[in-house]
């Protein structure tokens, strides 16, 4: 993979190919304008920072409800530090089992790497996830020290578990011994150091986050708030994506 990394800020790793193609219009997202969620971004920029400094740091699970911002604190993450050398790979869940060769490519470099993969959760039939052990824990050779792990999820166990694995789990002199199935399940969301949790806002934080959208409103806020409310009734959702989604409808057709 010949990528000059002084230049590309971020790729994305397309499997028909083989190769990471890099992304020429970023997101522009930036961490001001994510409004409600200042203790995940607190945690994450402490834990980005520690990992641009080469001290020790984590890879990171964000999971929690849609549409409340998971995969927006991560590319605004990219833009806060993109030029004190962070760099953002995108890899599909479905192609995770080429992590190893991604990581050959760029272990080593000068730049600080974070494989970024969204919707992360598996079903129990799939098993691309096992790629992840040699970022997550490495093999025979230590992980690489330039690469973390970033990923997004619905939910926080990643692997469904079912109530049938749990009959083989036993209380042994007071202490839970899980049963070997629970165990896998477990061991892939232990694999990450840090867990951010996010949680759909109430009506007073979407009301917030519609507001940031409109900075230059100047007619009642009222009527926009109505509207807003409105329309998250329709779709069952005060999320920051449906406030993203109601601006995008009436930015145009005005109230």
């Amino acid at each position: 993979m010949n990528m000059n990394w002084t230049q590309v800020y971020a790729a994305i790793w397309r499997q028909q190919t083989s190769t990471l193609r890099p992304v020429k219009a970023i997101d522009p997202i930036t961490l001001d304008a994510l409004i409600g969620m200042d203790r995940q971004k607190a945690e994450l920029v402490k834990n980005t920072e520690r990992f641009l400094a080469h001290k020790p740091a984590n890879n990171a699970l964000l999971w929690g409800a849609r549409g409340t911002g998971k995969s927006s604190l991560v590319k605004a993450m990219l833009n806060a530090y993109k030029v004190e050398g962070l760099r953002l790979i995108e890899v599909f869940k479905g192609d995770l089992y080429n992590l190893p060769y991604i990581v050959d490519g760029i272990r080593g470099l000068p730049q600080r790497f974070i494989i970024y993969c969204d919707d992360f959760s598996f079903e129990a039939n799939e098993s691309s996830y096992m790629a992840l052990k040699t970022v997550l824990e490495g093999s025979i050779e230590q992980p690489p020290e330039n690469v973390l792990l970033y990923a997004t999820s619905n939910r926080r166990h990643l692997l469904p578990e079912y109530m049938k694995d749990n009959l083989d789990s036993k209380l042994i002199d007071g202490e839970l011994h899980y049963s070997d199935a629970v165990e896998e399940k477990i061991a892939l969301s232990d694999r990450f150091g840090l867990w951010l949790s996010f949680y759909q806002a109430n009506m007073d934080g979407y009301l917030d986050i519609v507001d940031s959208y409109f900075p230059d409103y100047r007619g009642d806020k009222n009527v926009l708030h109505e509207a807003a409310k409105m329309f998250a009734m329709s779709r069952a959702s005060k999320s920051g994506r449906t406030a993203k989604q109601f601006y995008n409808y009436y930015a145009e057709t005005g109230l």
